[in-house]
């Protein structure tokens, strides 16, 4: 039994800090289960966005607005250093996209560091697991790839490092699947591979867990991390990396003139980091209601980690259902994929499958009764190569957030069991 950890009136004051939560202005009611496509948004990180946007100044400039423009950049990067990644050093690389920061990773690693194979697993997202395959391929190295286990949905930690030897440059696995939810256990991971080779690179694609979960680049032992604004509660037009200090002691794009600490060519567009400081304060806000402390680190980690243990408990009731109406794994004619009875390592997410009916076909019945989520087939090259790994054809994917509550997640169940009941054969 996992129980949630926001008062009611915690949850309220939660909820009245997203837009849009529970209707769309144009279309009306509907419950929002595609956040792991891309999240609803704090309000503020928009708004004040949009306030600062408005003001011409450079950053670059030594006027005051300027000045001030400049400093939300560096408060920014500083926070996203200590506050979310958990590190005293080390730098910040942002792009348009997560993805594009993978991309720039893998390149700089794969092209700066000898070796002969690189490493990495079968249910990676397309932007990482494609970055590493065209950089091994361009230096003439090995790409060994890492079998996910098809019945519990997660990667064995000793697998990973069974693929791992002297002549490894780098070691690439996701956070936690974009299909499941399942959290790997990337502390362990880094133990072992690092038994095998010590200077190893360990870089992980963290855009799906990164809402939902605690990442510590120091425990983890990580040269590299990303995640995309977008799918945390804030804007698209951001992708924010972490770099180890060895990372950006490799050669990488940047002004010749400028530190190695340095990733950003060009002038950033500084109110997306505005818009990240926002999502920021948000989670370290949660955290107050938990710790007496005032230490950034410890506040965002004990709101991340709250958030965590929210979701757990909608997570554990989209399930299990209660007394009025059943839960996803007693709906007759619903398949639940990947899943676990432990839930302590599950991101809020689930893969369901209604039979009688296509994947593509049920979206629209979702979304006919005001319910937005969405399918992840073999015929999508973002999904072809994950799904198949997890022994699946596709899924519908079904994502809430901590800010949604337990009426709406029952009303999804109800909706769920008329359309199940409506294509049985």
């Amino acid at each position: 039994m996992y129980k949630p950890v926001f008062s009611e009136s915690l949850l309220n004051e939660i909820r009245s800090k997203f837009a849009y939560l529970n209707y769309d202005p144009t279309y009306g009611k509907r419950i929002f289960l595609d956040n792991a496509g891309g999240s609803l948004r704090l309000t503020e990180s928009i708004t004040d966005k949009v306030y600062w946007d408005l003001f011409p100044d450079c950053p670059l400039r030594y006027h005051k607005r300027a000045l001030d423009i400049n400093k939300i950049v560096t408060d920014s990067e500083k926070e996203l250093l200590t506050t979310v990644f958990g590190a005293s050093k080390g730098s910040i690389m942002t792009e348009i996209s997560a993805s594009s920061c993978f991309f720039k990773a893998t390149r700089t690693i794969v092209d700066g560091v000898k070796g002969k194979n690189v490493v990495t697993s079968n249910v990676e997202h397309p932007s990482a697991y494609d970055s590493l395959k065209i950089a091994a391929e361009r230096n003439n190295l090995e790409f060994r790839v890492v079998e996910v286990d098809k019945e519990t949905g997660f990667i064995n930690p000793q697998d990973v490092a069974d693929l791992v030897d002297e002549d490894t440059v780098v070691v690439s696995i996701i956070a936690a699947s974009n299909i499941s939810g399942n959290i790997m256990d990337l502390k362990k991971i880094n133990e072992l591979i690092r038994k095998k080779k010590k200077d190893v690179y360990f870089i992980s694609d963290a855009v799906q867990h990164m809402p939902h979960g605690l990442v510590d680049v120091v425990e983890e032992g990580l040269d590299f991390v990303n995640f995309a604004l977008y799918k945390f509660f804030g804007n698209r037009g951001l992708g924010i990396g972490y770099c180890s200090e060895r990372m950006s002691k490799l050669n990488h794009d940047k002004l010749i003139a400028k530190d190695d600490s340095e990733w950003m060519v060009g002038t950033p567009a500084p109110t997306l980091y505005l818009s990240t400081l926002k999502v920021i304060d948000y989670v370290c806000w949660i955290g107050s209601h938990f710790t007496e402390s005032k230490d950034r680190r410890t506040l965002y980690s004990q709101g991340i980690n709250k958030i965590a243990e929210q979701e757990r408990a909608l997570l554990y009731y989209a399930l299990e259902g209660d007394k009025t109406v059943p839960g996803l794994r007693h709906i007759d004619n619903v398949t639940v994929h990947i899943d676990t009875e432990d839930l302590t390592n599950r991101d809020l997410i689930m893969a369901i499958e209604i039979g009688g009916i296509s994947f593509e076909d049920v979206v629209e019945e979702y979304s006919k009764r005001g319910v937005t989520l969405f399918n992840r087939v073999n015929t999508s090259i973002y999904s072809k190569r994950i799904v198949e790994a997890l022994g699946l054809t596709g899924a519908i994917r079904v994502s809430p957030l901590h800010c949604q509550n337990f009426d709406e997640i029952r009303e999804f169940l109800i909706i769920t069991k008329e359309i199940a009941e409506k294509f049985k054969k």
